[in-house]
């Protein structure tokens, strides 16, 4: 469960501001996977990350029960200086995993090679980015956050990650951000989209993507048009 409570979030720079979230109050269902859409700098991201404890709201607070993962794919927290197995290791400890069972997944899943027991720093931008998947991937969490992850790689591993995330949510929940419609209607079966600081649910991942259309044609959907979005 991942409930928001008058959640409010806005961004000031070069004396421009961007409003995130106003005063949401929303809570996304439990054990479905729910697709975040929204136009570029609507703020999906920020979002994510808010819920997954990694930036803060301006106000409001966000309630979580289960286990919630950092945004699957997310590298910030890889030290360069140790390599992909021990960084592996860091994370399995941290999270009460078995460190050679989520090593031995992480090397096969990645497929880096001898490189998994090198630094990361010497890894290229798309060797961190299959270890941060597979490192996400190797963590059971009852609720997944999913941001443009399965991007990473040529066509059999982008696959591949899809693969996995779909077996993961046949048991559990995710929040899910991509730019690839089709890949929201595999994956989804609701959708939120994110307008001007502020969620419309819609129980069906199609009436989603169709308000998000319309947005993208500079238009509200026909059944918004009375209600003005300020």
């Amino acid at each position: 469960m991942i409930a928001l409570t008058n959640l409010s979030k806005t961004y000031g720079m070069h004396g421009v501001s961007k409003t995130v979230a106003r005063d949401i109050n929303f809570t996304f269902p439990t054990q479905e996977s729910v697709g975040l859409l929204g136009r570029n700098g609507a703020g999906k991201s920020t979002l994510l990350r808010m819920i997954a404890g990694l930036v803060e709201p301006d106000e409001g607070k966000i309630t979580t029960g289960g286990r919630v993962s950092w945004p699957v794919g997310f590298q910030g927290s890889f030290h360069p200086d140790l390599s992909g197995s021990e960084n592996t290791r860091f994370v399995a400890r941290l999270y009460g995993v078995d460190t050679d069972e989520m090593s031995g997944f992480v090397s096969e899943f990645a497929e880096l090679g001898d490189h998994f027991r090198l630094p990361v720093r010497s890894y290229s931008a798309g060797m961190r980015a299959r270890l941060a998947f597979a490192v996400s991937m190797a963590v059971p969490f009852e609720i997944y956050l999913i941001d443009e992850v399965t991007s990473v790689g040529d066509t059999r591993f982008r696959m591949k990650s899809e693969a996995a995330l779909v077996a993961r949510m046949n048991n559990c929940g995710a929040i899910v951000v991509s730019h690839s419609i089709e890949m929201l209607r595999r994956i989804c079966t609701s959708g939120v989209v994110l307008e001007s600081g502020r969620l419309f649910y819609y129980q069906r991942i199609e009436r989603a993507i169709e308000h998000y259309n319309f947005l993208m044609q500079g238009r509200l959907p026909p059944w918004m048009r009375r209600c003005r979005i300020r």
